[in-house]
């Protein structure tokens, strides 16, 4: 059985220490952005170079599926659902489309189509 101060101590909440409230400072009020906000809203300017290889790879026709998988594992050392995840990706960025039209509209168009086909 619980004492009656017992009580009133469990319905009154605790107490915040000093420690845990933030103390207000100036500089949280600026309204210039500050330098790693500008790195973050900024996009690079274009792909990066294994981007460009992914492109420059799909760029070659593949007839069979297991001779293109090999490849993919002796050009980038990556399994084939890493790399189909990686190309996936790309085909969204507009950067991709910028950098190599032809490919990506093909590949989204082969993309469109299957995703159709389900």
């Amino acid at each position: 059985m619980m004492k009656r101060d017992d009580l009133a101590a469990a319905r009154i909440p605790a107490q915040r220490s000093p420690e845990d409230i933030d103390d207000f400072v100036d500089s949280d009020t600026d309204d210039e952005p500050q330098a790693s906000d500008v790195a973050v809203a900024e996009e690079p300017a274009e792909l990066d170079e294994r981007s460009k290889q992914i492109l420059a790879f799909e760029r070659q026709w593949w007839r069979q599926a297991g001779a293109k998988e090999q490849a993919i594992r002796d050009t980038f050392a990556l399994g084939a659902t890493r790399y189909y995840q990686l190309l996936n990706a790309l085909l969204d960025n507009p950067l991709a489309l910028a950098h190599d039209p032809v490919v990506v509209q093909r590949l989204r168009r082969l993309r469109a189509s299957r995703a159709r086909r389900r």
